[in-house]
C-alpha cells in the first residue's frame, strides 16, 4: 500500500494515462482520487469504470484560473487534503507546418499544456504545503527533449513544462513539495491515434510502424507503464528526487 492515506488529484483523469494511474493509485491504498477533465460525461464514465467510493471528480478547463481554483477546492472539500498532484492533462493540437499552423490551435495547446500546469501548481502548492508536503508529477513528452517538425505548438509546450517543473521544484523544496516531469515516447492511446492520422492521413498504421521503428525497444509504451512511473514519483520511494526530467521512452531519446 504505497499510497496509503494519501489523496491524489489527477488532471486528464478520464484519458488513458490518467485513468490507468487512478486505477493503480486506488490499488495501492490511496484514500481519495479526484479526477479532473473537460467533459462531464467522460468523467462519469471513468468514475463508473473505477467503481470506487474513494473517487470524485470535477469537470474543468485546466487553462482557466477559476476552474483550477474550483477543482482544487472541491478536492479539499471532499477529502480534506491533497498529497499528490498529477498534472497530466494535455492536448496534441494538429499536424501542420509552422507556416500553416492555426493561431487558435496554438493558443489552445499552450493554454492546456503549459498554463494548465502553471495554474495547477499555483493553486495546488498551498494545499500540498498544508498537508506537510507532497509530490507534483507533470506529464511532458519526449517532444520536450528534442525537436519534431509539424507539431510546433505541442513541441514548444512540452519544452516549456520543463522550465515550469524546475521552477516549481526550487520553490517547492522549502515547503516539502517535490516536482518532477515524465517524458513518454508514443503511448498506445487516443492521442497517438490522432497524431498517426495527422502525420499520414489515411495511412495511420504505416505511421505507427514508423514511430515504433524509432524506439529501440520496438514498441509503444502503455498507459499502465506511465502509471507505474507516476506511482513511483508519488510514493516515498522517490523521496529524494525533485527537479528531475525522466524519460520513459523505450530508449528513444538515447
Amino acid at each position: 500500500m504505497r499510497l496509503e492515506d494519501r489523496v491524489a488529484v489527477i488532471t486528464g483523469g478520464a484519458g488513458g494515462i490518467g485513468l490507468a494511474t487512478a486505477r493503480l493509485f486506488l490499488k495501492e491504498g490511496a484514500a481519495g482520487i479526484h479526477l479532473v477533465d473537460l467533459k462531464e460525461e467522460a468523467l462519469e464514465a471513468a468514475a463508473e469504470e473505477l467503481a470506487d467510493e474513494r473517487v470524485a471528480w470535477t469537470a474543468a478547463d485546466v487553462s482557466m484560473d477559476a476552474d483550477v481554483a474550483r477543482y482544487t477546492q472541491e478536492a479539499l472539500d471532499r477529502f480534506g487534503r491533497i498529497n499528490v498532484l498529477f498534472l497530466n492533462a494535455g492536448v496534441e493540437g494538429v499536424v501542420k507546418p509552422m507556416t500553416e499552423y492555426p493561431e487558435e490551435t496554438y493558443d489552445q495547446v499552450m493554454g492546456v499544456n503549459v498554463k494548465g500546469v502553471w495554474l495547477g501548481m499555483k493553486h495546488g502548492f498551498p494545499a500540498l504545503e498544508k498537508a506537510g508536503g507532497g509530490s507534483v508529477i507533470i506529464t511532458s513528452s519526449v517532444a520536450g527533449l528534442q525537436g519534431t517538425p509539424n507539431v510546433s505548438a505541442y513541441t514548444t509546450s512540452k519544452h516549456a513544462t520543463i522550465g515550469l517543473m524546475r521552477s516549481g521544484a526550487l520553490e517547492g523544496a522549502p515547503l516539502g513539495i517535490r516536482v518532477n516531469s515524465i517524458h513518454p515516447s508514443p503511448v498506445d492511446n487516443r492521442m497517438m491515434r490522432s497524431l498517426e492520422e495527422g502525420f499520414a492521413p489515411g495511412a495511420a498504421e504505416e505511421a505507427k510502424k514508423g514511430f515504433e521503428g524509432m524506439i529501440p525497444l520496438g514498441r509503444y509504451g502503455t498507459n499502465e507503464e506511465m502509471a507505474d512511473l507516476a506511482l513511483f514519483l508519488a510514493s516515498d520511494e522517490s523521496r529524494f528526487i525533485t527537479g528531475a526530467v525522466i524519460p520513459i521512452d523505450g530508449g528513444l531519446t538515447a
